[in-house]
């Protein structure tokens, strides 16, 4: 059982990428591992079109990172905050996979 992060986009269409980021969750869950999504956790009590309210969830996605064993990164697109985050995982020796999009 691995601990794995998921890195997708979040700002554009929040309430969606949300959703998407939540059958992320399931799929991990359901291959018996857990899953980790602090975009998806963070969003329930952070506003992040609020700049102060971002960082601070971007702060707490960080410090759960360095829990998971691989960063699996999702969307045909990378934001700033996914390459931030990929950056990190990179830095923590965290294993980074892309998932069905080109490799950016």
């Amino acid at each position: 059982m691995k601990v794995i992060c998921v890195c997708s986009p979040l700002r554009g269409d929040v309430e969606a990428n949300v959703a998407k980021a939540k059958e992320y969750c399931r799929d991990i869950t359901l291959e018996g591992n857990i899953p980790i999504a602090s975009h998806v956790y963070c969003t329930s009590f952070l506003d992040d079109s609020v700049e102060e309210e971002r960082q601070a969830g971007m702060r707490i996605g960080t410090f759960l990172l360095r829990f998971c064993d691989e960063l699996r990164v999702y969307g045909d697109r990378l934001s700033e905050g996914m390459r931030a985050e990929i950056i990190k995982a990179k830095e923590f020796g965290i294993p980074v996979v892309y998932m069905n999009q080109k490799h950016i």
